[in-house]
């Protein structure tokens, strides 16, 4: 079975976060390990409080992952201190780590900055350069590149703009207002459209980290980026079809609809 990191915070009311990324990677055929940056107190209505765990523990968490069970892929999500994300840079080049996913969580769904400039900075200094893919929405993608995104054209410039900064592929994500969910890949110096199609579901808490777990998986699966990509908008849209009505704001997908229901038949006795 091949093993899937996730280094990100956690969310205490399941969405999102390294319980979406816990099953999203199970549900993708992978084992999940988990290295947690921050613990968060939020639920579908908000985030109530934030507790970052230090450096040191985050880098002991590593050691204690690579040193046993080494992952064959790696998504890291939110990570709001630079000191942190200095951390992980450090622990990927000591270990040489693989199929690195990057999901650049710098903006909230309403609008407001979720990293400190210290953050970014070293957020696009030091660990773009590592990833093998990043996949920001429209709203990071305008922070990232510096320019506003209105149309099509505008995501093809800044993906270019984006591309500069070291990583080895971009995923931008669509939607957002622009199109109907149709993400724009460069790739090997090509621009390649993966088309996608809108679904008509409000409840999209843990999407990003969703998603970008599903690419880890698949890239330790040993698919290619394009495939791997493909693979994970299906998975995705699936969670986002089962219409999933949980809480009183902006809810909860389903991770597990590709479950089915368990048969213990076999196990029962009169």
């Amino acid at each position: 079975m091949k093993v899937v990191l996730s280094i990100a915070g956690s969310d205490s009311s399941g969405g999102a976060g390294i319980q979406a990324d816990i099953k999203t990677i199970i549900a993708n055929g992978c084992f999940a390990e988990t290295a947690i940056t921050a613990l968060t107190a939020q639920n579908t209505l908000g985030v109530r409080d934030i507790l970052n765990v230090t450096p040191e523990f985050l880098e002991n968490e590593l050691d204690a992952i690579f040193e046993d069970i080494r992952p064959d892929a790696i998504k890291i999500g939110m990570v709001s201190d630079k000191n942190l994300i200095k951390s992980i840079v450090k622990k990927l080049k000591q270990y040489n780590a693989k199929n690195i996913v990057v999901d650049p969580v710098m903006v909230a769904t309403s609008g407001s900055k979720l990293l400190s400039d210290d953050a970014i900075n070293t957020l696009v200094n030091e660990l773009i350069p590592l990833a093998d893919i990043i996949t920001p929405n429209i709203p990071e993608a305008e922070v990232l590149s510096g320019i506003k995104i209105n149309n099509i054209n505008d995501m093809e410039q800044a993906i270019k703009i984006i591309s500069k900064l070291g990583s080895k592929s971009v995923l931008l994500k669509g939607g957002h207002m622009i199109n109907d969910a149709n993400d724009l890949l460069y790739y090997n110096n090509e621009l390649v459209w993966i088309n996608g199609k809108r679904i008509n579901n409000n409840n999209t808490h843990g999407t990003g980290c969703t998603l970008s777990s599903a690419i880890a998986s698949n890239l330790a699966k040993d698919y290619d980026i394009i495939t791997s990509i493909k693979r994970s908008k299906y998975y995705l849209s699936n969670c986002l079809m089962q219409m999933l009505n949980l809480g009183s704001g902006s809810g909860p997908m389903d991770h597990g609809w590709n479950f089915k229901e368990i048969n213990i038949n076999d196990w029962l006795h009169d």
